[in-house]
């Protein structure tokens, strides 16, 4: 039996998918909506002082009609605070199963925090997150990103709200500061019971060639707005691994809930492996609707089954052991890249990054020379890329340029002998990181 269910910081959730603070949770419509499809939990869009947002609000970063980020300058909720209270209220009853989390924001003012706090405990919510990461609007009002690129300030306002709410608090960190772990060690000395991260990246998407305006344009101007979506995943997960390696973090047993680039279920599963408890999503379900749980929770489910998992927490941070100090990585380690003519497509992609952009190692030779069998491929068929190992230094630039699944390989020089197609093979290698001994033909396997 696979069991997505978990337990974060004492909130039940029957799956770890949790829609993310933003746009898709703005409204009861909207949540009931995302449970119905399967959402595990989510986390209400951010309430406090009244704001006025503007229009228009994103920009998108975009290639070949792709959209791989968001650009917004979307401000809190700017509906009532009681509506949301209500309606908060009410999709809690009507969904006991579900986590509901509230995202507060106020101005740096003690008591705007404490009253804010207990109405949203009235609610009959499970729990509060504290956002301290919104990196545009908000901080010129002394909150968002202001309170979390400051410990002292991040220490202090988690600790006003700790002091008058049984509720768990989450802090929401930003990702616009140098050192992230200094923020959540803050957050957790003030009382946080756990942590949620990353926040949007401040950002411009872009510049209009023409009217030379920055987008996304408001009346003829912009401002600095908040990155999100595939493109801030490397980031994110980056963070994320940070903050659970650390040992205040560990000791306490600190859950995390991360965000940041997640839109299938191979991007949660990463997040889960570097650490996280729980995984939040916003920008994916801004591009495709609440529909995307379907292929979050099939995926996962069937990966378990293949590893043979049957909760999350058998595999929860099951990757961090494999992060080290760079000094500690093994500089006798060494491959080299192996390039199949049979599937080579004669682009050269390979040939030209390797000569302009590496180490020089690939050349275009003769193939009729090396296999007797060369399929027809246009007007270069007879050229083929070759390796030349002694010279190669591993980096596998090539690999990932190469269009072709497969076409390169990274090939560990420790084995003493490398199979090729029948009839051609790789002689065996004076030691690892020494030149190869003897004649060697490239670029060949199968």
């Amino acid at each position: 039996m696979i069991e997505l269910s978990i337990e974060f910081a004492g909130i039940r959730s029957i799956n770890p998918f949790w829609l993310a603070s933003g746009p898709p949770t703005n409204s009861a419509a909207q949540l009931n909506a995302a449970f119905e499809a399967g959402f595990g939990g989510a986390v209400w869009k951010t309430i406090g002082t009244a704001v006025e947002n503007v229009s228009n609000r994103y920009s998108s970063y975009k290639k070949w009609d792709r959209i791989l980020g968001l650009n917004n300058l979307e401000l809190i909720s700017d509906r009532p605070l009681e509506l949301n209270l209500k309606e908060i209220q009410e999709i809690k009853k009507r969904w006991p199963d579900r986590a509901v989390i509230v995202s507060i924001m106020e101005e740096y003012d003690r008591e705007k925090w404490e009253e804010l706090v207990k109405k949203v405990e009235a609610s009959g919510a499970d729990g509060i997150e504290l956002n301290f990461g919104c990196p545009h609007g908000m901080p010129e009002r002394g909150t968002g990103s202001k309170i979390g690129q400051d410990p002292i300030l991040c220490r202090e306002v988690t600790s006003w709200v700790k002091r008058v709410t049984r509720l768990p608090l989450i802090v929401k960190l930003t990702p616009n500061v140098t050192d992230i772990t200094q923020t959540a060690k803050a957050a957790i000395e003030g009382g946080a019971t756990a942590l949620s991260l990353i926040n949007t990246i401040q950002s411009i998407s872009g510049v209009d060639l023409d009217t030379f305006e920055v987008l996304p344009s408001i009346g003829g101007k912009s401002s600095y707005g908040g990155y999100s979506g595939e493109a801030i995943k490397p980031i994110a997960l980056s963070l994320t691994a940070k903050v659970a390696s650390m040992e205040m973090v560990q000791e306490k047993q600190v859950p995390i809930s991360a965000m940041g680039g997640i839109s299938t279920w191979r991007d949660s599963v990463e997040f889960l492996l570097l650490g996280a408890s729980s995984v939040q999503l916003c920008s994916a379900v801004m591009l495709n609707g609440f529909r995307i749980i379907e292929d979050l929770l099939s995926g996962l489910k069937h990966w378990m089954e293949a590893k043979g998992f049957s909760s999350i927490a058998d595999f929860r941070g099951k990757s961090l052991s494999h992060i080290v100090p760079f000094h500690q990585l093994e500089p006798t380690f060494k491959q080299i890249a192996q390039i199949d003519p049979q599937k080579c497509i004669h682009c050269f992609l390979c040939y030209i990054v390797c000569r302009d952009a590496a180490h020089h190692c690939i050349d275009l030779t003769d193939g009729k020379a090396l296999y007797p069998v060369i399929p027809s491929s246009g007007k270069h068929e007879w050229m083929f890329p070759k390796v030349r190992p002694e010279d190669c230094v591993g980096c596998s630039l090539c690999q990932h340029v190469c269009p072709v699944d497969s076409c390169i390989e990274m090939i560990t020089m420790e084995a003493q002998k490398l199979e090729l197609r029948p009839g051609i093979q790789m002689k065996s290698w004076e030691a690892i990181g020494k030149r190869a001994t003897g004649e060697v033909l490239y670029g060949c396997s199968d």
